[in-house]
């Protein structure tokens, strides 16, 4: 169902714009690209009073139309873009505690003269800072509604929605300054040859060209011709509209905002600052938190994974007996159903995960991280704001690597994306979870550490490390004169909205499913095929093999069946790929069974788990249907007769995940970021070779 009216949702970081998305469109939300741009769009779709449905446009937060990130050049493309519709109604999300700031960023929208709505968020902080604003003169004098609101406590959301509801209704909103001032011959210019009836929209052109994705090459040329013949200074220009337009706001305010003359006293924020940021003891309680994270996804997943591990077992139980037996049977019950049970049976890890991630964000405290990281980050050639993506990291590296648009410095920029996929994922979080249950044991050190638990921080420490160290040594190598910069806004402390820690959990368990999910079947079934069939007449040889008498003496009927299963896996398709590969991977302690999965894991990394489930599916008892940790754990090297998973190769495949380069979408992200084949393949190569390196120094010290 189309929309019939388009809303963009715009304003300063840390204003409160996303929790108000989230309010108005709840699980309605769907992620794409901006038309021919590369950039996250966040939609969503709103039911209003009167019956319409809205399509809410999440923007990026940003200062000023004039952009210092890739990121922030977005806001006036999309406002601006009359090839791809521009939006209907603009809400501006304003703090209602730093009206003076956040104005600058209203008046230049509301000079593009697409109809606007003020939305006064954080009215209780405004409250609590002594300050009284009067709405009505407000909205007055800006010709535009003003609509007071909560967004945290979710107050004013109904009368926000009759206002948007009434957006075609009413007048357009003020001048707030006289643009042709600014530039008043080059303006006309512009003007007169784009045919544009709106002053600011062409100053907005003269400034902005070059990265308008909707100007074909000719108007691009000749706007910078008409800049060169007017003697156009875009910097003198931006610096004399923000002198008017501050003017224009300070009177404004000096009408409707009274703020109360109160001795400042210290506000709880900076107090609380003072311990968290400290330079020592800042580092120290952030390792803490990250610890008792870790222990709390070994911990508090644990019940729900037993179910879920009962569920998929009792499913393929069920499919066996239902169906009559056959390829079809075995396919679902033993590709498709054991590939999705090795993967969805970490959902309640990966939410908890996230969970923390959304209430470190909420609080404020994940700023407060980056503003630490500043100074380290520095010293290895990385801006502050390369943080921001490393931390990211965690979740996922390809929004991560989007991410980077942030960074105005090229060196910066590049090496942030040349080591973020160091940094240990989600989608490693089933890799490293399974490997730990198989090997360290589930007990308590010191009465409050769980030895898992110190294994998976371990784990996560060492991406980071290794992440800043490869980036000290890209600092040596890549050459930029280029000096970078770190400005932030650290917001207050607040409470986190639990309403949006459950939807971040929701959205992103779904995403894992939906996305996992469809690479999980397509590799599941692909590999059951290549394991279940093989050239020749080799599986007629092997049946002819075993129905011979001596067998039929010396061997139960079940062990005779996972033998048959045992040498049929070897000699089908997947048996002989995993053999051509196995001489190189053997020095790191991995089989050809392993090896398969490494090679299908490069699809999404929590294949892995999947394809082992299908394959010892494969190669188990037909009778005896188990768990993915249990069909890991009775596991047994075919040479040696010794369990497959020991100590040794378990942490070399956990150090091989740990450097190798994740999965084919973070290639193809670093490609488009890069517009460049060059960028990537280095990546590839030279993760390849620190993974090979690390689990073969692992392996051969534990074994």
């Amino acid at each position: 169902m189309k929309a019939e009216i388009r809303v963009a949702l715009v304003g300063n970081p840390n204003t409160g714009k996303s929790t108000l998305f989230n309010l108005l469109t709840g699980l309605n939300q769907k992620i794409g690209n901006f038309p021919g741009i590369t950039v996250d769009k966040k939609t969503g779709f709103s039911s209003l009073p009167d019956g319409r449905r809205a399509e809410i446009i999440d923007l990026p937060g940003t200062y000023s139309l004039y952009p210092k990130s890739r990121d922030e050049s977005i806001v006036f493309s999309v406002l601006a873009d009359k090839v791809h519709e521009t939006p209907d109604l603009i809400v501006v999300i304003v703090d209602a505690s730093n009206l003076k700031r956040n104005l600058l960023l209203y008046t230049q929208v509301a000079d593009l003269k697409i109809p606007v709505i003020v939305a006064l968020n954080m009215m209780d902080m405004a409250k609590k800072d002594g300050i009284t604003i009067n709405i009505d003169s407000l909205s007055k004098k800006l010709g535009v509604p003003v609509i007071p609101i909560s967004a945290r406590r979710n107050e004013g959301i109904d009368k926000l929605k009759e206002a948007i509801s009434y957006a075609n209704k009413f007048a357009l909103q003020q001048q707030s300054i006289d643009v042709k001032t600014i530039a008043p011959q080059l303006v006309d210019a512009i003007a007169e040859e784009m045919q544009l009836e709106n002053p600011y929209y062409a100053l907005q052109l003269a400034h902005q060209h070059e990265h308008l994705t909707f100007l074909t090459p000719e108007q691009s040329s000749r706007i910078e011709e008409l800049e060169g013949i007017h003697q156009f200074h875009s910097q003198q220009a931006q610096a004399a509209e923000t002198i008017a337009r501050y003017n224009f706001i300070n009177d404004l305010l000096y009408d409707t905002v009274k703020t109360e003359q109160t001795a400042q006293e210290e506000t709880l924020s900076n107090r609380i600052d003072k311990v968290l940021t400290h330079r020592v003891f800042g580092f120290v309680i952030f390792f803490g938190i990250l610890m008792f994270i870790f222990q709390a996804i070994f911990a508090w997943s644990s019940y729900p994974m037993d179910l879920i591990e009962s569920l998929f077992i009792w499913m393929q139980e069920g499919v066996h007996k239902i169906m009559p037996a056959g390829p079809l049977t075995d396919l679902l019950a033993d590709g498709v159903v054991a590939g999705l049970s090795g993967v969805l049976v970490f959902i309640p890890q990966i939410a908890i995960l996230f969970a923390f991630i959304a209430i470190l964000e909420d609080t404020g405290y994940m700023a407060r991280v980056t503003f630490m990281m500043d100074k380290v980050m520095r010293k290895v050639g990385l801006n502050g704001k390369s943080v921001v993506p490393l931390i990211g990291g965690f979740a996922c590296a390809v929004p991560s690597i989007m991410s980077t648009r942030t960074i105005e410095n090229w060196k910066d920029r590049m090496i942030t994306i040349m080591v973020t996929p160091l940094v240990a994922c989600s989608a490693r979080l089933p890799v490293y979870t399974l490997l730990i249950a198989l090997v360290v044991p589930n007990r308590n050190v010191w009465w409050i550490f769980n030895l898992q638990g110190l294994a998976l921080t371990g784990m996560y420490v060492l991406s980071l490390v290794s992440a800043v160290v490869v980036a000290w040594v890209m600092k040596h190598i890549l050459k930029a004169r280029e000096r970078g910069y770190f400005i932030m806004e650290l917001p207050v402390y607040r409470m986190p909205r639990w309403n949006n820690v459950l939807l971040t959990m929701y959205d992103r368990a779904k995403t894992f499913v939906i996305e996992a999910g469809k690479v999980i079947i397509a590799v599941s079934i692909i590999l059951w095929v290549l394991a279940s069939y093989g050239p020749g007449d080799n599986f007629n040889q092997i049946e002819k093999k075993y129905s011979q008498p001596q067998y039929g003496q010396k061997m139960k009927p079940t062990e005779r069946e996972h033998a048959i299963a045992s040498e049929k896996l070897e000699s089908s398709y997947a048996g002989y790929l995993g053999h051509v590969i196995e001489p190189v991977i053997k020095p790191l302690g991995f089989d050809w069974k392993i090896g398969i999965a490494i090679i299908t894991s490069f699809a999404a990394r929590e294949v892995f788990v999947g394809t082992m489930a299908t394959i010892y599916s494969v190669d188990g008892d037909p009778e005896e249907i188990q768990s993915v940790k249990d069909k890991l754990g009775t596991a047994r090297n075919a040479e040696t007769g010794q369990l497959t998973f020991t100590l040794a190769v378990s942490f070399s495949l956990m150090m091989f995940y740990a450097f190798a380069m994740q999965c084919a979408s973070t290639v193809a992200t670093v490609y488009r970021e890069t517009k460049s084949w060059h960028w990537p393949v280095i990546q590839f190569v030279y993760m390849t070779a620190l993974a090979y390196t690390a689990s073969f120094i692992t392996y051969q010290l534990l074994k």
